[in-house]
């Protein structure tokens, strides 16, 4: 498994971070991010959704679920999932997302990819604990769909490719550049 591990310091790093990443993207991809809340999870997926010219605002699909982005160009919509209170793949594959012609981005993925595909991209986010947020030190983000509220604390961004189609990580050193 390839495995490249990047610091990313502002919300907007994370942005460009997930357009870099849409950029490699096609129809049947599969992608699990995973970390804390107000990690930046949301905020790279608006990056990414952003490049990918989706239509309408990304945010959490948290109340549902599963929320499908069409893009303006017609091409493989952006299916921006929340597995936050999913148990298992069966629940993620019972969400009836057509995984074959659509991008996939979903958060709290960590072990609900198996059975899916036999390949999918793992982004793992961690963000300082007892950072200097508004409140003086509570590792509670201000807002938990991004950290576009709190100062700009370095995340660290551990990107593992899982089978075939990600044997190739290059472009995340170069999405740094």
């Amino acid at each position: 498994m390839p495995v490249v591990t990047i610091t990313i310091d502002t919300p907007d790093d994370m942005s460009a971070l997930g357009a870099a990443l849409a950029e490699q993207l096609v129809a049947g991809d599969l992608v699990a991010l995973n970390g804390e809340l107000g990690a930046g999870k949301t905020t790279l997926t608006r990056g990414l959704g952003e490049r990918l010219g989706v239509r309408g605002a990304v945010t959490s699909p948290t109340f549902v679920l599963a929320r499908t982005h069409p893009r303006a160009d017609g091409g493989a919509p952006l299916v921006h999932v929340d597995a936050y209170r999913l148990s298992s793949a069966v629940e993620l594959d019972d969400l009836d997302i057509d995984f074959e012609r659509s991008i996939v981005v979903v958060e709290w993925g960590a072990g609900l990819l198996d059975g899916i595909t036999d390949s999918w991209l793992s982004l793992d986010i961690v963000r300082p604990t007892g950072g200097s947020v508004a409140d003086g030190g509570s590792d509670t983000a201000i807002d938990p769909d991004s950290f576009l509220d709190e100062p700009d604390e370095p995340r660290t961004v551990t990107v593992t490719g899982h089978g075939p189609r990600w044997k190739e990580l290059g472009w995340v050193g170069a999405a740094r550049n």
